[in-house]
């Protein structure tokens, strides 16, 4: 993406939302390494760091290991930016389904039926 696309200021929600997970990405990648990829140290630190909520706290290794593993399609062992955001459109989605369940669960509060 240009340099001047990502100096000018986000004039919605969604443009917003492109440019942090493009900065979260990059205040990451590079820690070690390749400056344009994440380690497996790295994707875990931001994965604990920025989505610890939805992925409720997990220190689990063997997750991330796997979360690494289904990601980097191309068996570098490495997430590069493409494979990252294969991720967060996955979590996006099963939040999604998740709120829309919920949603769905909900039970009218005036006592009647739907």
């Amino acid at each position: 993406m240009p340099e001047t696309i990502m100096s000018k200021e986000p004039s919605s929600n969604l443009e917003s939302a492109m440019q942090m997970l493009i900065k979260t990405f990059h205040k990451y990648s590079g820690k070690e390494g390749d400056k344009y990829t994440l380690s497996r140290g790295e994707l875990k630190e931001l994965l604990l760091e920025e989505l610890g909520t939805y992925l409720g706290g997990s220190k689990d290794n063997e997750a991330v290991e796997k979360v690494m593993n289904d990601l980097d399609a191309n068996n570098d062992g490495e997430v590069d930016f493409t494979e990252f955001i294969i991720l967060m459109g996955a979590l996006t989605v099963a939040c999604n389904d998740f709120f829309l369940d919920c949603k769905t669960d909900e039970k009218p509060k005036d006592g009647g039926s739907a």
